[in-house]
């Protein structure tokens, strides 16, 4: 039986059985004077303290300021970009955080995931939180992996290195680019038991190609990442303005550069100098190199040739309309990323969060389990969780990743995608939701698009 229990209102209690006292005698007291005769409670009381109460409050931490310490403050990877700012001179510091010409593309890119609303729901077991997912047929710890990025060590020494060794750890897939400074067959003896996947520019040279082809399938790549934004250099104005050459030259801006930065200049003359190992020795711009080495005759019949040439899973990055994504799968991809190379070909390009629920419904409609992969703009894991939850099956980092690097070597790296880790657990958690699998279009309202 269910008993109703009645809160005792002041106002509505019954008062007392009749005492005899005299009807025009008021039974209420008369209110006392404000102030007059009220009680202070003990904790209000003045007292001089005791140093038995202090001495807990007393606990003068040592300064630190060791590597480990100075990573471990940082809670953001925007925290992890001014670590990597104070340390890195300006030429190689701006050729990572810079986009192209007015750096537009960027600026809405990052944006866009500013102007969402999550809409959580409530009253669900949250108590454990599994970020692991699968992508392009093998299993990953997290819904993110390591985008390529050329010329890595000139951002810190341990450059790829401390990339596929921080990724492996983690459990999840590094990508290796043509113009990396560390080789394929290295970046596989530095991480053998990681997923390791390499990133292609098609050359004019199409025998130089199937030679990196052959040397990414030897060493282990499960996976071949073809590049297709980048017919010609984008006006990169930050490098321009810095006189951005690789390697790096010494002129008296650098030095003076240097000078309060030793760190970065001690382990850049004091490990072996900075190559594109995958490719043969070159000096000169960015800009020059690609436009003399990258094919602006590239068709979607040379994705057929690569799909028939590459036995692994084939991926296409730089896809920025939803009718070349369809395209892409038609002629044999795997897999397709939503990029615009990161603000640094064309500014105002389309945005990758913008596209992705188009091309989600268009895959849908088509009956294709091709993946959708998204990068450019990430810098946080509610960043990843919003992208998951509007259709993509994974993300990818690049500046993220190397603000973390630039900012401590492999332990920046390792600290990026534990921040990264943190942050989608606690989203998720406060979305209501336990697993990926869970996360739909409902849980993310778009604001301004």
């Amino acid at each position: 039986m269910t008993h109703t229990i009645q809160p005792n209102n002041p106002e509505t209690t019954p008062a007392p059985e009749s005492t005899d006292v005299p009807a025009t005698v008021s039974s209420v007291p008369a209110a006392a004077p404000a102030g007059a005769g009220s009680a202070v409670p003990a904790a209000l009381k003045r007292r001089i303290p005791k140093y038995s109460d202090l001495a807990p409050l007393m606990q003068f931490k040592k300064p630190e300021y060791s590597k480990e310490a100075r990573l471990r403050r940082a809670s953001t990877v925007w925290e992890l970009r001014d670590i990597a700012k104070r340390r890195t001179p300006q030429a190689p510091f701006d050729y990572t955080d810079g986009a192209a010409e007015e750096e537009i593309t960027l600026r809405r890119a990052r944006q866009a995931f500013l102007d969402i609303e999550f809409r959580p729901g409530i009253l669900r077991n949250v108590s454990a939180i599994d970020l692991s997912t699968e992508i392009l047929g093998k299993p990953s710890r997290l819904p993110v992996g390591i985008a390529p990025t050329g010329f890595t060590r000139m951002m810190q020494s341990e450059g790829e290195y401390a990339g596929s060794q921080a990724a492996e750890a983690a459990g999840i897939p590094y990508t290796l680019s043509t113009m990396g400074t560390a080789s394929i067959e290295d970046v596989a003896a530095a991480a053998p038991n990681g997923r390791n996947w390499f990133q292609l520019y098609l050359w004019t040279d199409r025998d130089r190609s199937l030679e990196l082809i052959e040397r990414a399938a030897r060493a282990g790549n499960d996976t071949l990442m073809v590049t297709v934004d980048t017919a010609v250099a984008g006006a990169r104005l930050r490098d321009v303005r810095n006189g951005m050459t690789i390697p790096p030259a010494l002129t008296i801006k650098t030095v003076l550069d240097a000078s309060y930065r030793p760190a970065w200049w001690f382990n850049f003359l004091t490990h072996e100098p900075l190559t594109f190992a995958s490719l043969s020795r070159y000096t000169g711009t960015v800009a020059d190199l690609i436009n003399s080495m990258f094919d602006p005759t590239l068709t979607f019949e040379d994705l057929d040739w690569l799909r028939e040439t590459w036995k692994g899973k084939l991926v296409v990055k730089g896809i920025q309309t939803v009718e070349d994504a369809r395209r892409v799968v038609d002629h044999g991809a795997d897999g397709v990323i939503l990029s615009n190379h990161g603000g640094r070909q064309l500014d105002r390009a389309p945005i990758p969060f913008h596209l992705l629920p188009e091309v989600k419904q268009a895959f849908t409609a088509d009956n294709t389990d091709a993946a959708i992969m998204l990068d450019t703009g990430i810098m946080s894991g509610a960043d990843i969780v919003a992208a998951l939850a509007l259709g993509a099956d994974f993300t990818l980092i690049g500046r993220a990743y190397l603000y973390g690097l630039m900012a401590g070597g492999r332990a920046g790296v390792d600290r990026t995608l534990q921040i990264l880790e943190k942050d989608m657990a606690r989203t998720m958690a406060l979305l209501g939701v336990s697993k990926i699998s869970e996360l739909t279009p409902d849980h993310v309202r778009l604001l301004n698009k």
